[in-house]
């Protein structure tokens, strides 16, 4: 059998699962677990998923990668199911997919590059997310990945412009940089070039490129450049998602994010006034130790006062090696109560704006076997019963061929399970 990748986690994982898939080509009979440490949680499900797979494929040889191998490689190397623990450096290698070596593990922290090449995963075939940074040098304390992926790196902007120009004429419609701390794209490269040249950079070298977007964002590493093109540039999608992961500054400051709750609330409206149709997204916490409910409600406040539509909410899960895990933990029933009042008052926000964009049009990017998709401010979109978005590509292509990786103007209809219904404009 091919190679089979399994991929827990962020976006960079994703991406990097497609290198992975590629450097191990040939290989017979292997599947390669790309693991997640974010919580306690992920790291149970990665565990979980090796569980699965050797069930499934009993005869084959099972490798463990990824942030969860990284930081507990030996968590890994004892389990049966598992044949060899290869790091966050040396999944990179090819040579580490044919070694028979237990475990391949250096020290993350003494790595001062990327890869030689940013890397892609293709979402659909119609989105590819491309690697532009690596790696954080920050210390929030609930954060272990820093410690599964060492400290910030920086891919070289040509690199990085070769990469998308090639998958722009695969066809690939939209691009989105991702990394683990995106908005540190730079200092390291000689002339310390920021992030909002990158993409100043990549739109006007790639511009066959129609859609660009930004994985997670920090709000206080938002400079005036990067300011500028997410007011102004209609090639960059009008959504951003924010790290915030509360809304309370003494709860912040305990978890040593750089922002207050006034500067998160004050770059959104202004961001928003210079762009009123951007959509925001952000990340939130519930229940972080000391949390009280007063902290708790500032963080509810925020969906509201930043208008939050796209809520990821994550009950507190203390994550062994982090000074949060030593802080006074809130109680369990409290932290997912919390979590469930925070994940209500985003679903609501989430769908009074999906309503308000009924009766207008929307471009939307036709994925998942031509029947849904995404319109620019990342608003899910399908295509309602009545409409037709299927056309000949070429000579001998019949009417029934999908019509995934076009963008459409839709009339936006109706809303129904939290997305939007279109039709043709």
């Amino acid at each position: 059998m091919s190679v089979e990748v399994i991929t827990l986690g962020c976006r960079l994982n994703a991406a990097e699962s497609e290198a992975i898939r590629s450097l191990a080509a040939g290989e017979a009979d292997l599947v390669i677990v790309n693991s997640c440490a974010v919580t306690n949680a992920a790291v149970r499900q990665t565990k979980q998923a090796i569980r699965r797979a050797k069930r499934a494929r009993p005869e084959a040889r099972i490798l463990v990668t990824g942030c969860a191998a990284q930081i507990e490689p030996e968590t890994f190397a004892a389990m049966p199911e598992i044949a060899g623990v290869i790091g966050n450096r040396e999944k990179f290698a090819s040579d580490s997919y044919r070694s028979g070596d237990r475990v391949r593990v250096a020290d993350i922290m003494t790595a001062v590059e990327t890869q030689s090449h940013p890397v892609s995963g293709l979402a659909e075939r119609t989105r590819a997310f491309v690697e532009v940074q690596n790696g954080c040098d920050h210390r929030c304390t609930f954060c272990i990945i820093p410690f599964g992926r060492g400290n910030s790196r920086s891919v070289p902007a040509g690199l990085i412009v070769e990469r998308i120009r090639a998958l722009a004429a695969q066809g690939l419609q939209e691009v989105v940089l991702t990394g683990v701390d995106v908005t540190s794209y730079g200092p390291d490269l000689p002339g310390a070039p920021s992030l909002g040249l990158l993409i100043e950079r990549i739109l006007k070298l790639v511009p066959e490129l129609p859609r660009l977007r930004l994985s997670s964002l920090d709000c206080i590493e938002i400079d005036e450049r990067l300011e500028d093109i997410v007011a102004h540039e209609p090639r960059f999608m009008p959504h951003l998602h924010m790290s915030f992961q509360a809304g309370d500054d003494m709860v912040l400051k305990r978890m040593k994010r750089r922002h207050s709750r006034g500067q998160a609330v004050e770059t959104v409206q202004r961001l928003k006034a210079k762009r009123p149709g951007l959509a925001i997204g952000a990340d939130l916490i519930a229940g972080f130790p000391t949390e009280s409910e007063d902290m708790h409600e500032n963080s509810l406040r925020l969906i509201d006062e930043c208008d939050i539509v796209m809520g990821h909410i994550f009950p507190f899960s203390p994550k062994r090696g982090t000074p949060a895990a030593l802080m006074p933990q809130v109680a369990p029933a409290a932290i997912h109560a919390r979590a469930r009042r925070l994940r209500e008052a985003s679903a609501n926000r989430k769908t009074a704006w999906l309503e308000r964009l009924v009766g207008t049009s929307q471009r939307v990017l036709i994925e998942r076997s031509g029947t849904a998709g995404h319109a620019e401010n990342f608003a899910p979109v399908r295509v309602g019963p009545s409409a037709s978005c299927r056309h000949p590509r070429e000579s001998g292509d019949d009417e029934s061929k999908p019509d995934v990786g076009r963008i459409l103007d839709l009339n936006i209809v109706a809303v129904a399970n939290g997305t939007l219904i279109g039709t043709p404009a």
